[in-house]
């Protein structure tokens, strides 16, 4: 069975790129532009995933993160932000429930390796 993968992200090449990439790497994959549609999503799908951008056009990743864990407590989000490493933000994303925190400048094999990071669990 391949994980389903949900990639959330208002930036289309990023959608598109993180899309591809993972597709190729065996993953299932849907996308979201939007808070409205990210929840929609983790709500109608059965995911195994969330890697979700903090700032998006409709709302705040950091709610939207706090939303997707209170209705799926299990399952795993990973926040990735533009705006380079922040401490405070870091610790938000962790007191709210974060499985990981990315920047979308790191190389996509390291994203890859978090990814695995946080299924592992899901495999054995």
């Amino acid at each position: 069975m391949k994980h389903h993968i949900l990639v959330v992200d208002d930036e289309a090449p990023i959608r598109e790129l993180l899309s591809d990439f993972f597709s190729n790497k065996g993953y299932l994959v849907s996308t979201a532009a939007t808070v409205k549609d990210a929840l929609r999503t983790a709500n109608e799908e059965s995911l195994h995933l969330v890697i979700m951008d903090v700032l998006l056009p409709d709302g705040d990743g950091m709610e939207t993160l706090t939303s997707i864990r209170s209705a799926h407590p299990q399952l795993p989000v990973i926040i990735m932000t533009g705006i380079g490493f922040d401490e405070e933000l870091l610790q938000e994303a962790r007191d709210r429930g974060a499985s990981g925190y990315v920047s979308k400048t790191l190389p996509l094999n390291q994203l890859l390796m978090e990814v695995h990071r946080v299924l592992r669990p899901l495999r054995g």
